[in-house]
């Protein structure tokens, strides 16, 4: 009785808020999502998403973190909910950039500006020709757990493409 009583108990966490990101609606099978590829996939995925964003008329954001990062799996999160995912697919090509434990893609964060040591999530936009026209200082997306979807929301408006 006392092992389905746990049984029962340890299903409803499964599904229940994660602790920290009950606002955001961000449940636990999104906690364990795999965002970020291996590490050495990072300078090909750059190189094709400018192809893609020259093609397309688009810019390009990459977002510096890893797998291991609850503020990056909020971010992951609001990015894919209304109506940032629009905003994202009509405007951006998404990078994830894994940095590991903050030892893997350093040369790329330092290439395109981003300090790593004032935390993940960080975030670099380029244009479809890689100049960087923004590249995140001071960690502002670093306590995503606590921020809103539109916070989001507004980044992605001001720093999407003037059509």
């Amino acid at each position: 009785m006392l092992a389905a009583m746990m049984g029962g108990l340890l299903a409803s966490l499964a599904l229940a808020p994660t602790a920290g990101a009950q606002m955001s609606g961000l449940y636990s099978a999104e906690v364990h999502k795999v965002i970020y590829p291996a590490p050495s996939a990072a300078p090909a995925e750059i190189e094709h998403a400018l192809m893609v964003a020259r093609r397309e008329h688009k810019r390009v954001i990459l977002d510096f973190g890893g797998n291991w990062c609850p503020d990056c799996k909020v971010l992951d999160y609001y990015f894919h909910q209304a109506p940032n995912a629009t905003l994202l697919a009509r405007n951006f090509v998404l990078v994830d950039v894994n940095i590991g434990r903050f030892d893997k893609n350093v040369d790329l964060a330092k290439k395109y500006g981003v300090p790593l040591h004032k935390g993940v999530p960080a975030l670099a936009v380029l244009n479809a020709h890689g100049r960087v026209i923004f590249s995140q200082k001071n960690g502002e997306f670093e306590d995503m757990r606590h921020m809103s979807p539109e916070s989001v929301t507004a980044f992605l408006t001001e720093w999407k493409p003037a059509r």
